[in-house]
């Protein structure tokens, strides 16, 4: 089965979200993680994301930096990333230069559907 998995350029737990939301507020331009940023408001998942993550037929997991290491100790990347899951291979889906380039939630589902469709058909 094909999975992506999100790996935010964020730490879980409650102190680091507080953090964060005061980063959103006080300073969004130099907020570190895009794909944080297109994908949640500052107290709540983006509507429009949360719509395209429920209605979407890919399997998808969301790590943080701390819990995607815990899970996969051996895999070093540089945050945030989507990577595409292939049973026990991960290959990049989706860099954090893409992601940072990108500038709206629209734009994000945009190419992950892009990218899908031709990793879909590459792999069958």
């Amino acid at each position: 089965m094909s999975t992506l998995l999100f790996v935010y350029n964020a730490k879980s737990g409650i102190a680091n979200v507080l953090v964060d939301i005061s980063h959103k507020l006080l300073s969004p331009e130099t907020y570190s993680c895009n794909l944080c940023a297109m994908t949640h408001n500052t107290f709540t998942e983006n509507k429009i994301w949360k719509n395209y993550r429920l209605t979407s037929k890919i399997d998808m997991q969301f790590y943080h930096t701390d819990e995607f290491i815990q899970r996969y100790p051996n895999q070093v990347f540089n945050y945030p990333i989507i990577l595409f899951k292939e049973g026990n291979d991960l290959e990049e889906f989706l860099s954090p230069k893409k992601i940072n380039q990108l500038k709206t939630v629209e734009e994000l589902i945009e190419i992950i559907n892009e990218k899908l469709f031709v990793s879909i058909n590459y792999f069958k």
